[in-house]
């Protein structure tokens, strides 16, 4: 979402974005790609520069994170029986 839709809407770079937010380009590299969660403290900082909540950041974070993981263990949930009520 960062990367494909905030970024290139405001014409910011990677380079602006860790000097804007405080933090290294790697650091905003490996969110962008994916290899780095969006922790508290940097919702934080993508609400105050995008003037949204850090709810919505990790939100999103926690969505795409339950998606990647029921992916990866569909075939094990599958496997659980619900319980029934009595």
């Amino acid at each position: 979402m960062l990367r494909e839709d905030f970024l290139p809407d405001y014409g910011r770079t990677t380079a602006w974005s860790a000097a804007t937010l405080g933090v290294s380009r790697q650091t905003i590299n490996e969110v962008l790609r994916e290899k780095r969660a969006i922790s508290p403290v940097m919702a934080l900082r993508l609400a105050q520069l995008f003037s949204n909540t850090p709810e919505f950041r990790l939100n999103a974070q926690r969505a795409y994170y339950l998606w990647q993981v029921k992916r990866d263990n569909q075939t094990e949930i599958e496997k659980i029986k619900p319980l029934r009520a009595a």
